[in-house]
């Protein structure tokens, strides 16, 4: 099991900015799309997981307060891994740095993307007006997680803006919207993203 800060070849007092460039900097190096057809395709996307893996532990471990030393010995045994958030690409999106966000998304193998991760993706597009994109992004995140109220609201609100521009436009096989729901939906979206800025 190696340090997480090992991982990303950086020391456990790097500050929160050093963690953040050193990922950047290891997920550009190791991207799929920088291996495609080659026979290190596998070799890299399992250095990505690594990656995503490292920082996503240094992040939870420098929000909840635990002190670097002390990480814990399950990092790295796969089963326990679960990618809870995506801090950096939130704080992108709402300082309007798309592409920014759009490229940390993309440094993620497609066997690590969850169903936040479909939910940001649709973030990028419907910021960058891709409705249809942004739609088809938020079904998915809302079918991959149901009970996800950020999901739903923002699915509600894509299907509502749908609705209102297509008029005979039909939601079956999706939350479904009323009028109650369609307001809540935008209000719990908007209400939602404002808060989401968080950091490491």
């Amino acid at each position: 099991m190696k340090n997480p800060y090992e991982v990303l070849g950086i020391s456990e007092t790097a500050t929160d900015e050093e963690v953040k460039t050193a990922y950047r900097n290891m997920a550009k190096k190791y991207h799929p799309d920088n291996y495609t057809d080659s026979p290190l395709a596998d070799v890299a996307e399992e250095k990505m997981k690594e990656i995503n893996e490292a920082y996503d532990t240094i992040c939870d471990m420098r929000r909840n307060g635990a002190q670097s030393s002390s990480y814990s010995g399950s990092y790295g045994s796969g089963s326990s891994y679960r990618q809870t958030s995506y801090p950096d690409v939130r704080q992108y999106i709402m300082s309007g740095r798309l592409d920014d966000a759009m490229e940390l998304l993309n440094g993620v193998p497609e066997g690590s993307r969850n169903a936040e991760w479909y939910f940001l993706m649709g973030m990028v597009f419907s910021r960058k007006g891709w409705s249809d994109q942004a739609y088809s992004y938020f079904q998915r995140a809302y079918q991959m997680d149901p009970g996800n109220p950020e999901f739903q609201a923002a699915f509600n609100n894509m299907n509502a803006r749908r609705t209102y521009a297509n008029p005979g436009y039909n939601t079956t096989g999706g939350a479904g919207c009323s009028a109650c729901d369609i307001c809540t939906g935008i209000m719990c979206a908007d209400c939602l993203c404002s808060c989401c800025g968080r950091g490491c």
